[in-house]
Formats: structure tokens, C-alpha cells, sequence
């Protein structure tokens, strides 16, 4: 296998244009997230109630929903539940100014790293909840080695994409993250690699792209990973308190309904639990994380909607 061929396709697969949608947190403190969230993310508030924010990217697109539980405790360290949230940012030249905007506000970055087919920023939001946020390099400059996408922690230059964003900010709106912004991926953190590797692989669909000891990385449509599953802090850990910040939901995007249908019969014949509404499977995974899959955007008021029913079920 040449060094840019894709990994090998399943019996059971997601359509390539399967992407993630978006994601929903609890969060202690709505106002001191909503400020972490816009005045360093840059995210735009699409709306808001009393304990509940829908954000997202000026021209509409939502990404993330905060949803305040009063009391709620932080999560555990040794816990299965969220590693990071991953932000994609459409260019090397956003991330750069992201970095201007993140050393301007003084918020501490806990790891930044060259993954090869990456750029990415590593800090937590002030539950402690982990986010990334990077730039692809573009894909025809991938390697692949016997189907799997070659990935590393390498060092990253941080101050030249600060001079780099410094350079560009009188020329750029610098202060929101740009139209474009997608949530590229998430990290969970999960108990047992072989349980994962039959839900999300068998099950679900995915395709196998990278495996480390610990962790494994899969995707959609040979990209590098749409989600990351790793034991590192989490190996036959229990689910975090219902009490405790943390993820509530994600959402995977399916392009049309049509994808449902081989999901749906592949969860009935292995006997898992699901639900099924127009449009949408919610199902949860080995740790109970929920995931949503969908064949359409979310607006803000179906995304508010989704939460109430499906995380209160």
C-alpha cells in the first residue's frame, strides 16, 4: 500500500461525509463559561436562557451547548467521559490568530503539539473540561502506512504563529473564530479499547485508522480521526457522577437518511439499545456517553431541544 492510500472499507461503514456536529457540556457557571467561551474561543452566542447557551460561529453554525448544573462537582480524574473537545480551524492562518487572541487574554495553554497531519493547542475551559483547537495541514500531504494514518507529538513552533498572528490582526477580525469553524473531532476518555473497537467500529461504522497503546484514533472517509478513545487515565474506570461537569451529548452528521437505515440494523441485531426518531439514532456507548447521530444541522433551538429530551430520557 502506497504511502497516501486510505484505509481499508468495512462490511460495516459510515458514509465518507460523515463528520461530527456538534457537542454539549455541563458546566457549573454559565456566565463564567460564556465569557471563557466567547472572549477566548471566540465563539459567538447564538442563544441563551436562564442556564443554557447555544454557541457557535457568526453566520449561524452551532457548535457547542453550555448547560449549567447548579452544584455540580468537577469530573474525577480517573473517570471514563471527555478527554477534549477538538475546534477546527479553517486555516493556519486562524490558528495563528487564535494564539494572538489567547496570549492577549493571558489564558494558559496546557500542550501544544505537530501531530503531522496537524497543528493543535491544547488548554481547559474553566470546569476543566479538555479542548483542542488546531488546523489540518491539507490531506494530500497525509501519510498512510498499511491503512493507518501516521501521526506524532512533535514540538510546535507557538511563538512563530504568535508573530505570525500579530502580522496579520490589523488586516483580520481576530476577536471571533471564523465562519468555517467545525468541531473536527472528539476525545473521550473510555474503559476498554476492545468494547470501543466493537461499538464504534463495528457497531457504529467507523473505520480503524491508528492504534496506540491505549488509544485508538477513527474516522470517516480517511479522515485522520473523528474520534480519539483512550484507557490512559480511564482503564476499567467507573462513569463520571451524574453530578459532575463534563460531556453530555455529541452529535455525529450523517448526509442522509438513507445511512440510518444498515446503523439501525446493525444495533438491532447486536441487541443494543437505541432510539430511533425521524432523522435521528440516539444511542449510548459502553460508558454511557450519548451519542446523537443525525442527518442535518442542528439549528440552536433543535439542539436546546435534543438535550432536554434525550439527556433527561
Amino acid at each position: 500500500m502506497n504511502s497516501h492510500s486510505q484505509p481499508n472499507q468495512q462490511a460495516a461503514h459510515l458514509h465518507p461525509a460523515t463528520h461530527i456536529g456538534s457537542a454539549a457540556l455541563t458546566i457549573a457557571d454559565l456566565q463564567r463559561s460564556l465569557e471563557f467561551y466567547t472572549r477566548v474561543i471566540g465563539l459567538t452566542v447564538l442563544t441563551q436562557k436562564e442556564q443554557t447557551a447555544v454557541l457557535g460561529t457568526g453566520d449561524g453554525q452551532a457548535l457547542l451547548t453550555l448547560i449549567q448544573q447548579d452544584g455540580a462537582s468537577p469530573q474525577p480524574a480517573r473517570s471514563t467521559g471527555l478527554y477534549h473537545i477538538a475546534i477546527l480551524l479553517p486555516s493556519r492562518t486562524d490558528l495563528a490568530l487564535f494564539v494572538l487572541r489567547l496570549a492577549t487574554s493571558g489564558y494558559p495553554l496546557s500542550g501544544v503539539a505537530d501531530h503531522l497531519v496537524s497543528e493543535a493547542l491544547y488548554l481547559s475551559d474553566p470546569d476543566g473540561n479538555g479542548l483542542e483547537v488546531y488546523r489540518d495541514r491539507p490531506r494530500e500531504t497525509w501519510q498512510w502506512r498499511n491503512g493507518l494514518v501516521q501521526m506524532a507529538t512533535d514540538p510546535l513552533d507557538v511563538e512563530a504563529l504568535l508573530t505570525e498572528g500579530q502580522g496579520l490582526a490589523a488586516g483580520e477580525n481576530w476577536h471571533v473564530a471564523p465562519n468555517g469553524t467545525t468541531i473536527g473531532h472528539m476525545h473521550l476518555r473510555i474503559g476498554n479499547i476492545e468494547q470501543a473497537r466493537n461499538f464504534y467500529v463495528d457497531l457504529l461504522g467507523f473505520d480503524l485508522v491508528q492504534q496506540l497503546p491505549g488509544a485508538m484514533f477513527v474516522s470517516a472517509g480517511g479522515y485522520h480521526h473523528h474520534l480519539g478513545l483512550n484507557t490512559w487515565q480511564s482503564r476499567n474506570a467507573p462513569r463520571p457522577p451524574a453530578d459532575s461537569v463534563g460531556l453530555r451529548l455529541f452529535t455525529i452528521q450523517l448526509p442522509d437518511v438513507e445511512g440510518l437505515n444498515p446503523l439501525q440494523e446493525r444495533l438491532q441485531a447486536a441487541q443494543w439499545p437505541f432510539e430511533r426518531y425521524e432523522g435521528e439514532i440516539v444511542v449510548r456507548d459502553p460508558w454511557d456517553n450519548i451519542v446523537l447521530l443525525t442527518t442535518s444541522a442542528l439549528s440552536p433551538d433543535e439542539i436546546v431541544s435534543r438535550n432536554e429530551r434525550v439527556y433527561t430520557a
